[in-house]
């Protein structure tokens, strides 16, 4: 028998068919799909180049088309009181020696507590009453007048301030960076934060005081009241 014969018909895999095949396709393949890649990201940071110069434009005026408002995800402002008061500023006005003070004091400790308040609900959280018109002793026999021993751990009070662009706003900041449940913050009165020669009875610069507060709450997501006298003088318009 010949051994040689049998040696040349015993089959082999073929090696260099079916593997040599996918080995020759694999790098055609991930150089498409490079370049489709590189390209992508071409177009990607020419847009980003295009959206950069647009903005950078003098004459660019910031929009959003009613379908991109619709496509973003604002979170919500839970109320401090129902119905009430919500996150932002908020003016309480009124004539001097009418009990602006004593009603600041209730709606501070209702909110310290999470007390109903009138039959509104309230969501209870940290407080800072600053009372800048009074001192310690007469905060103290007001509070104990109305509130008697129950007092409440989350109401914070504040005799002096610093003024507005003159240390106000990280005097706040740092307030609610410490309580990081703060959910209103009374300043009673308005004209006491005002920026040292700032024009009295100005609406621009109450205005201007306001625009400046506003921000800070809402990027704090808190609620300042500012509490603020009508004005005393005689005035022909009453309003």
């Amino acid at each position: 028998m010949d051994r040689s014969k049998e040696k040349t018909t015993v089959p082999y895999p073929p090696v260099g068919a079916d593997g040599g095949q996918s080995l020759s396709k694999t790098p055609e393949q991930s150089i498409a799909e490079e370049q489709t890649e590189h390209k992508s990201q071409e177009r990607d940071f020419r847009e980003i180049l295009r959206q950069i110069d647009r903005v950078n434009d003098p004459a660019y005026l910031p929009s959003l088309s009613m379908n991109e408002l619709y496509e973003k995800v604002y979170p919500g402002k839970p109320p401090v009181v129902e119905g009430l008061l919500y996150p932002g500023v908020y003016l309480f006005v009124g004539a001097p020696k009418v009990g602006k003070s004593f009603l600041m004091a209730q709606l501070a400790y209702h909110v310290s507590k999470g007390l109903p308040l009138w039959g509104y609900e309230v969501r209870q959280g940290a407080v800072l009453y600053m009372a800048l018109e009074d001192d310690y002793p007469r905060l103290q026999g007001r509070l104990y007048r109305m509130f008697g021993e129950d007092s409440a751990a989350d109401l914070h009070l504040s005799i002096y301030a610093k003024q507005l662009n003159s240390g106000l706003e990280e005097q706040l900041k740092r307030f609610v960076r410490e309580h990081q449940d703060t959910r209103l913050i009374i300043i009673d009165t308005l004209q006491k934060i005002r920026e040292a020669g700032a024009e009295k009875y100005s609406y621009a610069d109450d205005y201007k005081v306001i625009t400046s507060l506003k921000h800070l709450a809402d990027e704090k997501g808190v609620c300042l009241l500012l509490v603020h006298h009508t004005r005393k003088q005689q005035a022909d318009d009453k309003f």
